[in-house]
């Protein structure tokens, strides 16, 4: 039984829900976030609350019981709130910098490298962190994850690309040793 998805969504009044089929759009002012259940779920929208039921007993129906009522709930939160994700550069010469809707890096490579800002993803650099903002919590995780990807921290110096709330475990060098 599903803790997780006996829970309901509950979405503000300026958040409107329309459902086609097996499909929920949520749409707020200009932005609109749909999530298809592809029939795996049952779910009914009563004034601003969404509960969602399986299908049957199936082990498959089980598993995505919970999974669609945490993508509306973050489809809800993302509307309302937003998301926001902090990456921090440490080294010697390692910069960043956001031109236009692309974030320019130089990490130590022998060419800078250029990561192109989807839609729904806005950057802000100050100093040493690059703060991360969207609607969409999967797009920011993946745009966060590419752009550390590029230089994760290494583990001597510390050296590298790394969320703000990651500890990095340090090794000692040679001389530890003796």
């Amino acid at each position: 039984m599903s803790r997780i998805g006996k829970l309901p969504v509950d979405f503000g009044s300026d958040i409107k829900v329309a459902t086609n089929g097996d499909v929920i759009t949520f749409t707020k002012g200009k932005l609109t976030m749909d999530l298809d259940t592809k029939g795996n779920v049952d779910f009914t929208v009563d004034g601003n609350i969404i509960t969602f039921a399986t299908k049957s007993d199936s082990k498959e129906h089980r598993a995505f019981w919970g999974t669609y009522r945490a993508l509306s709930q973050n489809i809800v939160v993302g509307l309302t709130t937003g998301y926001t994700k902090q990456l921090e550069i440490n080294g010697v010469g390692y910069r960043a910098a956001v031109k236009g809707k692309v974030l320019n890096l130089q990490l130590g490579h022998s060419h800078d490298i250029n990561f192109d800002l989807v839609d729904g993803l806005e950057a802000s650099v100050e100093k040493n962190v690059i703060t991360l903002k969207s609607h969409d919590k999967q797009l920011l995780g993946s745009a966060a994850a590419k752009i550390r990807s590029f230089r994760p921290p290494e583990p001597y110096k510390g050296k590298g690309v790394k969320y703000m709330e990651e500890h990095i475990v340090r090794k000692a060098g040679k001389t530890a040793k003796k």
